[in-house]
């Protein structure tokens, strides 16, 4: 397997060949960001933390962490300094998981927004050839990070490039920078992580550099995940304590045909006429 920067960190927690850790991966998460597979992807993390049934849980974050905040502790530090300690983080947050790999990819951020740089897709198509993941999460279509967004859109072409049989089953959009609570609730891909819950709070506290660089992190992912279970359904009691949404983004790495922009205007253009409808009938006289 051929990544474009050669400076990439590819870590194997359980010190496994690279060949057989990649090959048993059945969960992905591809984020763009150091701690964002934590955020967004508690659910594959969690199904494959026992590693029952063979499932294994792998990691492909995009960008190389050198553009994060900070202050107190980290304030004076330099770009490289931070890339080196999100890099760190990132892997003792892939030892606690217990995953089968994580590939850190080191792109600059500014170089992941557009396709006009074909690396990241090439290096994550080869990523994906070699693993062959049953499910992929990533970032939904609707995240108002452009960052985020570009990373979405190179996974999704890059999955597109590979055979049908080569391609995962099930492909989901997930909430970092923007919920999606605003989908029509039979769109939604509803993932209960309420077991998960502990896992998800000690994986978030692993990213120190934000939480003491003035985000936290920590607290909003979880706050998100309880709404999320309590304004699910307002005409029934709580099922779940913690649930995070997906955006079915399937279609889209089945049929290379389907326009990405416009399906991701589509649901938006949805919600427009839900809002609408019920207003107007609210109106009714």
């Amino acid at each position: 397997m051929k990544l474009h920067n050669p400076s990439a960190d590819i870590f194997v927690p359980d010190g496994a060949p690279l060949g057989e850790a990649l090959s048993r991966i059945t969960h992905m998460g591809i984020g763009a960001h150091q701690d964002d597979l934590e955020f967004m992807a508690l659910h594959g993390i969690g199904e494959c933390f026992d590693h029952a049934g063979g499932r294994w849980f792998g990691g492909v974050t995009c960008t190389d962490g050198g553009g994060s905040s900070r202050v107190g502790p980290y304030a004076e530090y330099s770009d490289e300094q931070m890339r080196r300690v999100r890099i760190g983080e990132q892997r003792a947050a892939a030892a606690a998981g217990r995953y089968a790999a994580m590939i850190q990819l080191g792109h600059p951020s500014a170089a992941v927004k557009t396709l006009a740089d074909p690396s990241l897709r090439d290096d994550l198509r080869a990523i994906l050839d070699a693993s062959r993941p049953e499910v992929v999460y990533t970032h939904n279509l609707a995240d108002k990070h452009p960052t985020h967004i570009g990373v979405t859109v190179a996974a999704l072409e890059a999955i597109r490039s590979l055979p049908p049989e080569a391609r995962p089953r099930k492909v989901i959009g997930c909430e970092v920078w923007r919920g999606l609570d605003w989908m029509d609730d039979a769109k939604k891909v509803v993932m209960d992580v309420t077991a998960h819950a502990a896992l998800g709070a000690e994986l978030a506290l692993l990213f120190d550099s934000q939480i003491a660089g003035g985000k936290r992190y920590d607290l909003a992912t979880a706050g998100r995940r309880a709404a999320n279970a309590t304004f699910f359904n307002p005409h029934a009691t709580d099922r779940s304590s913690e649930v995070i949404y997906g955006m079915d983004l399937t279609p889209l790495a089945e049929d290379a045909s389907l326009d990405i922009a416009a399906y991701a205007h589509g649901l938006a253009a949805e919600l427009a006429a839900d809002v609408r409808r019920k207003v107007e009938a609210a109106l009714a006289r």
